[in-house]
């Protein structure tokens, strides 16, 4: 279970419709002072007896972060649920017509609160935080320390990281400021201080250690971070803050905790901070993050598949599923292609191949090292720049075609099938010209059966290609699975349309299998 740390929807009595904004004026007396520098101490060596000193030094630099949002309600009746929990309190007083009309097309919003955690990373007053933090936000206060209460403004966000960049608007003075370490040269076992505003309880500092790093903690919500684990206690709250190390220089952001009660139980995680360096360099410069797109769905090379495709090494990235108004579908790029390696450098792993994609600036072209029927070849691609929906793109494994009362042909593997249609080729989007056979049963004694295997084929799949051969009848699975025998393979590579979503999956080959 993964909270975000960020405390969100502390509800304020009232409803808005619309939004605010407001400019930007900057003060003609902004003192700058020459010779700013960050702040940077020595540390101790070994264990420290204590941390004051580190956090003395650094905590003028952090800050709470405190938002006013607001969300469209999802119904009018969740909004008057929202307003009965202050009916009669004082200060708080409406008439049942100011409720709003049922039958209004205008959107009914409600306003609330966010409170998280930042620090400055210039004397000039920009502030680094989580984009969560500040999500839907129509006012931002950052508070400094010693309780001071400055306006800021949204110079840049990007959920992809769950970064985001402020700047005070208050310019007549020199804010301290704190720098990023290479975190790379962390090492676990390290000592760090986290400070923050967990709870609302400003100026917070906990201490532990580096539990692990790159970590790879699963889920679509951040594909390009390998985060720093840390049992520094980070809480709702601390979302955004910085995490020390004994230089005083930030090796880390933090953003997440796994907990199943909201508090902390020591597995915290930090954006590592040269992607946060990186990152924040480029909302300051340029107010948003156009990441390259190249239009497939990959998953990693692992050990069943790479001996279903003849090769001897699960390095690399293979291609579920292209986008057909990809940069990668008009280059050439096909399901099937293993990728190795991406303008001259080894590519080893599936999460890998998303952040070099991510990297790359849209439109320029580059060459993807591929294998490909057993052979290496290079195709170049000109990349897109991601797009908004990209989530849509990629499609989701609900709405599996109900296939019970369906009766199919028999076939190889305990499997009964039958031909795509028309309408199930609609229901799973799939284009005119695609073919593949729908699984309308898997018989019980089948080493296919859920009760006996891992592969997850249920009915109302679909088998769209063995082995980057396309499937269309069940002459055609048969003739897949027999050229397999013949080169000696003990499994097959299946590509399978689950609802609108296209994985793949092993098969056995085994005595038992049909």
């Amino acid at each position: 279970m993964k909270d975000w740390l960020g405390i969100k929807g502390i509800s304020i009595a009232a409803l808005v419709a619309g939004a605010a904004a407001t400019g930007v004026l900057l003060a003609p007396n902004l003192v700058q002072a020459a010779d700013a520098k960050p702040i940077v101490i020595e540390a101790p060596i070994g264990a420290p007896i204590s941390f004051a000193d580190l956090i003395d030094q650094v905590s003028p630099a952090v800050v709470s972060v405190n938002v006013v949002t607001e969300q469209e309600v999802s119904g009018l009746a969740d909004a008057r649920d929202f307003l009965d929990r202050f009916r009669g309190l004082p200060g708080f007083d409406f008439d049942e017509e100011e409720e709003g009309d049922e039958d209004s097309d205008d959107p009914v919003t409600r306003e609330g609160a966010s409170l998280g955690s930042g620090f400055f990373i210039s004397q000039d007053g920009y502030v680094v935080t989580n984009n969560h933090v500040i999500e839907n936000a129509i006012s931002i206060e950052v508070v400094i320390n010693g309780g001071e209460e400055l306006e800021a403004e949204l110079i840049g966000a990007d959920p992809d990281t769950d970064l985001a960049v402020l700047k005070v608007k208050d310019q007549s003075r020199a804010y301290p400021y704190v720098e990023f370490a290479d975190s790379k040269s962390v090492r676990r076992g390290d000592w760090v201080v986290a400070l923050g505003n967990p709870f609302g309880l400003d100026g917070t500092a906990t201490a532990g250690i580096v539990s692990a790093k790159a970590r790879d903690i699963g889920g679509n919500r951040n594909p390009y971070t390998d985060y720093l684990q840390i049992d520094a206690a980070i809480n709702q709250g601390n979302s955004g803050g910085p995490t020390f190390d004994l230089y005083g220089r930030v090796i880390g952001v933090n953003t997440l905790i796994f907990s199943r009660t909201g508090g902390s139980v020591g597995v915290g995680f930090a954006i590592p901070a040269e992607l946060a360096s990186e990152v924040t360099g480029i909302l300051r410069d340029k107010g948003k993050v156009s990441r390259g797109w190249l239009g497939v769905s990959i998953q990693n090379l692992t050990q069943d598949r790479a001996e279903a495709l003849g090769l001897d090494s699960t390095d690399g990235a293979i291609i579920s599923s292209v986008d057909r108004t990809s940069p990668a579908f008009k280059a050439g790029l096909e399901s099937f292609d293993v990728v190795v390696g991406l303008n001259g450098a080894e590519i080893d792993s599936s999460t890998e191949l998303t952040r070099r994609v991510a990297r790359l600036l849209a439109g320029s072209t580059n060459d993807f090292e591929i294998i490909r029927n057993g052979e290496r070849k290079t195709i170049s691609v000109k990349v897109g720049e991601k797009p908004s929906d990209l989530q849509a793109r990629l499609g989701t494994t609900q709405g599996v075609p109900d296939t019970e009362s369906v009766e199919g042909t028999a076939g190889p593997l305990g499997l009964s099938l039958q031909p795509l249609d028309e309408k199930t080729r609609k229901a799973t989007g799939l284009d005119d010209d695609e073919k593949g056979l729908v699984i309308t049963d898997i018989a019980r004694d089948s080493i296919l059966h859920p009760s006996r295997s891992d592969s997850g084929l249920r009915p109302g799949h679909i088998i769209l290609e063995v082995n980057g051969a396309t499937i269309d009848d069940v002459a055609s699975l048969e003739a897949e699975l027999d050229k397999a025998r013949r080169l000696g393979r003990e499994q097959v590579l299946m590509s399978v349309r689950i609802g609108r979503a296209t994985i793949f999956t092993t098969a056995p080959l085994t005595e038992d299998a049909e």
